[in-house]
């Protein structure tokens, strides 16, 4: 199952820098993950300083 980042999300884009395949991108208010692309590897929660990213 693919991550989603959820509202705490600050815009720093370190999950974005982390993600391996390139799934997340800058959305409106907050980073979004592709869910096609993620590879649910963890490392955009591993990265991310506030706990944005979680398991959809």
């Amino acid at each position: 199952m693919a991550y989603v980042i959820n509202d705490s999300c600050i815009q720093c884009g370190a999950c974005a820098d982390a993600c391996p395949a390139g799934a997340i991108s800058e959305g409106d208010g907050k980073y979004i993950i592709d869910a096609d692309t993620c590879l649910d590897c963890g490392a955009c929660a591993d990265a991310c300083p506030v706990g944005a990213p979680e398991q959809a």
